[in-house]
């Protein structure tokens, strides 16, 4: 049985959902000169460094990281730098975060930027160092030097979270249903498949799983910003990349140089609403998408948009118990099917890979298109493994950082709440809090004001139909945050910024090369 993709109330991210025409059958010396990024122009009287920290902080903010040309963009650097395991005790251990970075285009940078591309558990370091050409705009890419990082757990740092092999990740993600759903012997093997997963996390990892959490990763922040000589940090954070933002900004308010929120999540929520939240916002996608399709030749569906969700949800049903033959020895069960209907609605560009995938199972019986989008979900490759440990460190960060409640009156009511929320999706919702209800380690301690009130500006960006990260966080983070001014971008799909139009694309160039603070909420 495969549940545990639904137990996160965090979001995966943009790096999700940025291009799916790669997605296969669809669609040590220290750096010379030369190869240092260059320091931000500031007049700041802030000292790089902050003069009151310990010894033992200190040897990791003064470290001179080597960089050598990306093996596969000679453009970009890669290399390491060192960050303390526990921040609290930072003598006693070290991890290593993967790092590259692409020089900008112009002679003389303005500084660099730090990018996350979501998660948790979404590495950056590949989108520098394979090519650098997707983050941001020309405009950004001229004038800053583009930071990506694997945080911490994640990707290519090490240590880096490690559980199931590749049979049972495809066991956990796209296994076949076993009982009735929200039977007692269904909730039952659920605790036995998450306890032997959670096992395999503590085992295969080792003692760093415990400090893989949001509040340390935006802390290795400060430290990356010092490593490349800026006094202030800029940083383009998406979807779950927000709450890193935001995290750090609470922690560093008046280290905060330019800072874009785009995709943004509230860090007020409670997990359950968080992930009620969602919940709603890919019914309201799925609406969207299936009033588009019925308006046009070649859709899979006829009637209304009630008649198409009904005709899904049975669709649905019907897996539990007779998976469609989907390639080779694969089926699509329900599991991997309602993933790949997610992964679909997660850009407004992807519905035509929706309308192909319904068309092929309802005419075809068949289940390959919506197996491939399940697939690029999961970051699962065509040769059965998986390119990275995306779920399994999204998972170790997010019951880190909240969880909810398993108290069993609790639990009832959250179920009967998103299974009314929605009629496709809410059945599959259900339980959400058993996998972090069972994670072995305390919660990090998050900052108790998050409002980073002393910081400079901070754009918020919002999608009015966001499906990932609802309209409505973005709005409650802009108003939370002392600094905070909303972006709005009239649209579908996840986070706006490099994909939606020129309106977000020139607000946020603005922000960053000229330092033009919108007065107003665009409304882009």
């Amino acid at each position: 049985m495969a549940k545990l993709h639904r137990i996160i109330a965090s979001t995966l991210s943009v790096a999700l959902a940025v291009v799916l025409t790669g997605c296969a059958g669809l669609f040590g010396i220290g750096p010379s000169a030369s190869e240092s990024p260059a320091s931000a122009a500031t007049s700041s009287a802030l000292p790089l460094i902050d003069a009151n920290l310990s010894k033992d902080l200190q040897k990791f903010y003064k470290q001179k990281a080597a960089w050598k040309p990306c093996p596969n963009n000679k453009k970009a650097k890669c290399g390491t730098i060192t960050v303390p395991t526990n921040w609290n005790n930072p003598a006693a251990g070290s991890l290593k975060l993967a790092v590259a970075w692409r020089p900008a285009d112009k002679a003389k940078p303005l500084g660099s930027i730090l990018f996350n591309p979501g998660g948790p558990g979404s590495p950056a370091y590949d989108w520098v160092a394979e090519s650098g050409g997707g983050v941001g705009t020309a405009t950004l890419r001229a004038n800053y030097n583009i930071v990506a990082f694997d945080p911490r757990g994640v990707g290519r740092s090490e240590p880096t979270v490690r559980c199931l092999d590749a049979k049972g990740n495809d066991e956990l993600f796209y296994g076949e249903q076993k009982y009735p759903i929200g039977s007692p012997e269904d909730l039952a093997e659920s605790r036995t498949s998450t306890k032997a997963f959670i096992d395999a996390c503590v085992q295969n990892t080792g003692p760093s799983i415990q400090y893989v959490d949001t509040v340390s990763a935006a802390r290795d922040m400060d430290v990356i910003r010092a490593v490349f000589g800026d006094v202030r940090l800029n940083y383009l954070g998406y979807s779950y990349g927000t709450y890193l933002g935001t995290i750090y900004a609470a922690q560093y308010p008046k280290r905060v140089g330019h800072l874009v929120l785009d995709g943004a999540i509230d860090p007020t929520v409670s997990d359950y609403d968080q992930s009620y939240f969602q919940l709603k916002g890919f019914d309201s996608a799925l609406k969207a998408y299936l009033a588009n399709c019925l308006a046009n030749k070649g859709c899979p569906f006829t009637g209304s948009v009630s008649q198409a969700e009904a005709k899904i949800a049975a669709w649905l049903r019907s897996l539990e118990t007779n998976p469609l033959p989907a390639g080779g020895s694969r089926k699509l069960t329900v599991w991997a099917a309602e993933t790949g209907i997610i992964m679909s609605l997660y850009s407004n560009s992807y519905w035509k890979y929706a309308t192909d995938a319904f068309t092929e199972a309802f005419d075809q019986q068949t289940g390959r298109s919506f197996m491939q989008l399940a697939d690029f979900y999961y970051d699962r490759n065509q040769d059965g493994t998986y390119a990275t440990n995306l779920m399994e460190a999204n998972i170790a960060i997010a019951c880190l950082d909240s969880r909810s409640s398993w108290d069993p009156v609790e639990v009832a009511k959250q179920n009967a709440r998103v299974v009314a929320a929605s009629t496709v999706f809410g059945r599959y919702w259900q339980n959400g809090a058993l996998t972090c209800s069972m994670w072995p380690y305390p919660l990090a301690k998050k900052p108790a004001d998050l409002s980073a009130k002393g910081s400079s500006k901070i754009l918020v960006i919002g999608t009015t139909n966001d499906p990932a990260t609802p309209y409505a966080q973005a709005q409650a983070l802009a108003k939370l945050l002392t600094g905070g001014v909303m972006v709005t971008y009239n649209g579908e799909g996840h986070t706006a910024y490099g994909r939606s139009n020129s309106c977000i694309d020139k607000t946020v160039d603005r922000y960053f090369v000229n330092n033009v603070v919108p007065t107003s909420d665009p409304q882009c």
